[in-house]
């Protein structure tokens, strides 16, 4: 199956080795995650092509028959410019649009101001991922519900099987034993690794550790990892991408995302 964008090949590679379904449908790929039925990007499908007048209504519906038990909708487009197409009526049904900028390094530098202070390691013990749900909690940008919380669960599971599998590493940073960053880094096997869920708790931010933290998981990966290639998907508004600029991602690509949120 071909996929033309860097960010979602990456993505789907993921989501395969965790389990999800991809299902090449022609005019786009469905994929599906049974296991954790709440996760957006997850369960989504992805069109080859631009929204032209009037798909969004026959998208819709297509989505409705593809996951008639979904409350969300989740769309993205395989491309690397930008392009939507008729935004105005992804806007007047109610989606959101995302465009997260898709970066790749294949040589990092320092950062200028690194915390020596953390300690930063591989995520081992059962104590530490737990501390990793409770981080994904504690940094959410949406209401923590009941819901909230077992898709979580169910998606730090996820991440713990991919490391155990061999794919790749969960690193974090840690004051005693205390976790205030972490991030994934996932290998394909093929020199690309894709960088995953880069968080850092609000107690602990503009300290450093975040930026030491990448620089400290790229190295890994561009030695003993065999990567030739580091990619790291940012939001463009979001002052996290200037720390990766820094750092020597460069930006590659747009990636698009559409969602429509469940019902309140």
């Amino acid at each position: 199956m071909e996929i033309k964008s860097l960010g979602y090949r990456t993505d789907l590679l993921l989501l395969e080795l965790s389990g999800s379904q991809v299902q090449d449908a022609g005019e786009y790929v469905v994929i599906r995650t049974p296991a954790n039925p709440a996760y957006w990007w997850g369960n989504f499908l992805l069109y080859r092509s631009i929204f032209a007048a009037g798909d969004v209504k026959s998208r819709l519906e297509t989505y409705r028959a593809e996951f008639p038990a979904a409350k969300h909708v989740a769309f993205g487009i395989d491309s690397v410019d930008g392009e939507i197409g008729a935004e105005d009526e992804l806007a007047a049904a109610g989606f959101t649009v995302d465009r997260s900028v898709v970066m790749t390094a294949s040589q990092v530098v320092a950062p200028r101001r690194p915390n020596e202070e953390s300690t930063y390691r591989f995520l081992t013990s059962d104590d530490d991922w737990g501390q990793l749900t409770q981080l994904g909690l504690a940094t959410a940008s949406m209401k923590v519900d009941d819901g909230y919380v077992e898709f979580t669960r169910r998606r730090d599971a996820a991440h713990r099987a991919l490391v155990e599998a061999g794919h790749g590493k969960w690193f974090g940073a840690f004051d005693g034993d205390r976790l205030q960053s972490s991030l994934g880094l996932m290998f394909d096997g093929k020199g690309v690794a894709r960088f995953q869920h880069v968080q850092t708790h609000p107690d602990d931010r503009n300290r450093g550790i975040a930026s030491t933290l990448v620089h400290h998981a790229s190295t890994y990966g561009l030695t003993d990892g065999g990567a030739r290639t580091l990619v790291m998907v940012a939001d463009p508004e979001y002052l996290a991408i200037r720390l990766y600029r820094a750092l020597g991602f460069d930006d590659t690509e747009t990636q698009l995302q559409f969602t429509l949120p469940p019902a309140s």
